[in-house]
């Protein structure tokens, strides 16, 4: 339902913490708290390297062996009775890839000590609990994972608060806004940069000419409704039927599912023929599609992410006919099959079953779990790959001197990137701290066995804008 995990990615970007995020969704936890949580003290990370030179200062948690890396990890416990998907084990999937990095050398002579703390993202005082302990007891130079906080107020707490790096999943430009440059990274791409490229690509095939378009998305997502969707619509010159942001809070969207009977018969008299959905909290619950679907029919749906997948697989499994997710757009990169077919499945997939001793499930395998629940142990090991790799290449680049001010200095400059969750297009540099670059446009397909899948409708580009 609603977490993520999916491993929507296609492998693409989105990066499997789809189930997750989807499960949340569904849930619709938007950010509770405001302002980051734990003691006013941070520490002191290296960030004043002058412009030309380089400070040699080592950065918190780094030593001349060694390199603090937390791993944050989502406590399914607290979430299983409202998904359909789990993960376990997931610090020794975490370890696999760690260990693999430290046996061929470490990072310029570094071993990762890799420091784990779990929580429940119900609300944001899980995340900014992790950053109170990691950064502030355990003293890590980076934090990785799926650090999950809609507010952002989690991700603030790290990479402004306590100057720590962040690399993870599920963030918006709005979040990577927050915290300063280079220090808050992101493996897959944001919800407006995608908004971007998938009216591009519908642009290209002429499939909203003609066509009146409504944005919906919830509280949390006004901001791209409002800054990046409708402003795209109107560049395309369609016309706009009523904009619609729904209140959701905590768990109960009784209240925001009458307000969607209210938008549903507005655009049903305004003529509305295609509705973009902003954000998992609409596009990740399935009450919201479902009642869309129920309404209004034919009306064309688009999503600014493929975490959509997951609830949209959920209701093919349930024998859900039509699924209301059928047809709906979004801009991905390869499909699963694609993807379990590339050099950057196999590379993952080789170093879990060597230190795991274990298979590895590619996308189109059912991982049965406990309490007929499905194990996402796919999505587990992409995750994983995508982000430990994508540390050490950067931390390898940054050299002896692991601080703040360096590893920005790299980030703003590195260019092509290898994203081993994704296809063979991704980058970072000033200004652009969501790697995936890998687009085409897709749609969801109920018939694709064994549960459904993205069909790909135009080739994967490389689209490094937006």
């Amino acid at each position: 339902m609603i977490l993520g995990a999916r491993v929507t990615r296609r492998r693409e970007r989105r990066k499997r913490f789809c189930l997750l995020r989807a499960a949340l969704a569904g849930l619709a936890l938007l950010g509770l708290l405001a302002a980051c949580g734990g003691s006013s003290k941070s520490g002191s990370p290296s960030t004043t390297a002058q412009r030309g030179t380089e400070s040699t200062a080592l950065g918190v948690g780094v030593t001349p062996t060694e390199i603090k890396l937390g791993v944050a990890l989502i406590d399914f416990n607290c979430v299983k009775d409202f998904v359909d998907s789990i993960r376990i084990n997931q610090d020794q999937v975490y370890q696999a890839f760690i260990d693999d990095v430290n046996a061929k050398g470490g990072i310029n002579g570094r071993k990762i000590v890799s420091v784990y703390d779990s929580y429940c993202p119900i609300n944001t005082a899980g995340p900014l609990s992790v950053c109170t302990k990691l950064t502030e007891d355990d003293r890590v130079f980076a934090i990785t994972g799926n650090f999950f906080d809609t507010s952002g107020d989690g991700q603030t707490c790290v990479t402004k608060q306590h100057q720590r790096v962040l690399l993870s999943f599920n963030l918006t430009q709005a979040i990577i806004d927050k915290a300063p440059p280079g220090l808050l990274l992101y493996a897959g791409a944001t919800n407006e940069r995608t908004t971007r490229v998938v009216l591009k690509l519908l642009e290209k095939q002429r499939t909203l000419v003609g066509k009146k378009v409504a944005a919906l998305g919830a509280t949390q997502e006004a901001g791209v409704v409002n800054g990046t969707i409708v402003p795209g619509l109107r560049k395309l010159g369609l016309q706009l039927g009523t904009t619609a942001i729904l209140t959701i809070t905590g768990t109960d969207t009784t209240a925001a599912q009458t307000q969607l009977d209210s938008f549903i018969e507005r655009w049903k008299g305004e003529g509305v023929e295609a509705i973009f959905l902003a954000g998992n909290e609409v596009s990740g619950a399935k009450q919201f599609v479902t009642k869309i679907r129920s309404a209004m029919p034919k009306v064309i749906l688009i999503s600014d992410n493929t975490d959509v997948k997951g609830p949209a697989q959920d209701l093919t499994k349930a024998g859900v006919k039509p699924n209301p997710y059928e047809g709906i757009f979004s801009a991905g990169g390869p499909t699963p099959i694609e993807y379990d077919k590339s050099e950057h499945w196999k590379y993952c997939a080789a170093i879990y079953e060597k230190y795991t001793g274990k298979h590895a499930p590619n996308s189109q395998e059912v991982v049965p779990g406990p309490g007929g629940k499905t194990l996402e142990t796919n999505a587990s090991i992409n995750d994983a790959c995508q982000v430990i790799t994508m540390f050490r290449d950067i931390a390898t680049r940054v050299g002896k001197n692991l601080n703040n001010a360096n590893w920005t200095k790299t980030v703003d400059t590195f260019g092509h990137i290898d994203n081993y969750g994704s296809g063979p297009y991704s980058s970072l540099h000033k200004g652009k701290y969501d790697a995936e670059d890998n687009f085409r446009l897709e749609a969801f397909d109920s018939s694709i066995p064994p549960i459904g899948n993205w069909r790909g409708i135009t080739a994967v580009e490389n689209i490094t804008g937006g």
